[in-house]
């Protein structure tokens, strides 16, 4: 009867652990994820285009919430503050990076409120102009903008933006003198450099790759560190005559700062093979974004290191903290 017993407690023992440790198994429930822009913006493409691949792998849906507002600052708030146990995550933009430097004061830490998972993608914009200017190679842009000091300007979608930031690095690089013609969005911004009334613009790739293509627009360069995968005959800005002037505009994930670095070290992992598939590589071609990741460490030092970097080129700029 004793041995019966033993047994018996023994078993029980060992269910209940097993119980317990299927209970604590990470995901078990779907993961919310929360995109800071709206949906149908570049960051929501990004995100949707990896959340199914990583659900499927997972074994749980990963949910896309869309909080946009405030240059996704309202999105970022709501990740700050909710609890780090891996489900509810982020997927921002570079913005991340800029909002210290835009912003007087955030209700939260930007460094020290996140976690870094991985970057998922960069996505370079690429230097367009009209035809119509005569203007055939980055190094006759710059020429000209030298010899006809403060005619030259540029489009930008918006003060602050992304497109303006990597025009005003690219200003600062080349020593020239330019000015910002702030539109709503890129669509507005693309239509003014088509009709050759603005001199030109560091477009996304997605709204103009059909004009490069086409010849209604010439690319001179794009202004990422390296060339992009939708243009691969495009140079680099700094192969292209001005070093120094490289921007990386990156999409990636972060989680509420405390999660286990287990999960976090998952979440990683599992990014990194949805960013393998086919289906992930074709959509992101798509838009012009090429796949890139860092283990979180290097992902947490990167975004320190790019918000000291932003508050100089804010600076330069001559923005007004908000």
């Amino acid at each position: 009867m004793t041995t019966r017993r033993h047994a018996f407690f023994a078993t029980l023992a060992l269910c209940t652990a097993l119980s317990v440790s299927a209970q604590g198994a990470y995901p078990n429930k779907p993961i919310r994820v929360i995109v800071p822009f709206a949906a149908g913006s570049t960051t929501d493409i990004i995100a949707r285009a990896i959340a199914d691949k990583m659900g499927a792998s997972m074994g749980q849906t990963l949910v896309i919430d869309n909080r946009g507002g405030a240059s996704g600052t309202i999105g970022q708030q709501a990740v700050a503050t909710a609890a780090p146990d891996g489900y509810t995550i982020m997927i921002h933009s570079s913005s991340h990076t800029v909002s210290p430097s835009t912003f007087a004061k955030l209700p939260f830490d930007t460094v020290g409120d996140f976690s870094g998972v991985t970057p998922i993608s960069s996505l370079p914009n690429a230097l367009v102009i009209s035809p119509s200017k005569n203007i055939k190679t980055l190094k006759d842009l710059v020429a000209t903008a030298k010899s006809k000091p403060g005619t030259v300007n540029f489009a930008s979608a918006g003060q602050g933006s992304a497109t303006h930031l990597n025009a005003e690095k690219f200003k600062m690089a080349a020593n020239i003198d330019a000015t910002n013609i702030p539109f709503k969005g890129s669509a507005e911004a693309v239509t003014e450099v088509l009709a050759g009334r603005v001199d030109y613009y560091f477009s996304p790739i997605a709204p103009v790759i059909g004009q490069i293509k086409e010849g209604q627009l010439l690319a001179l360069a794009v202004g990422s560190p390296k060339r992009a995968a939708a243009l691969p005959d495009v140079p680099t800005t700094a192969e292209a005559g001005v070093p120094g002037s490289e921007f990386n505009f990156w999409i990636g994930m972060m989680a509420p700062a405390k999660t286990p670095r287990d999960i976090v070290n998952r979440l990683h992992d599992e990014v990194a093979k949805a960013l393998a598939s086919p289906e992930v590589k074709e959509r992101f071609l798509k838009v012009g974004a090429d796949a890139w990741t860092l283990k979180p460490e290097q992902f947490d030092a990167y975004i320190k290191e790019e918000i000291a970097s932003n508050a100089k080129l804010v600076k330069a700029a001559g923005l007004a903290p908000q």
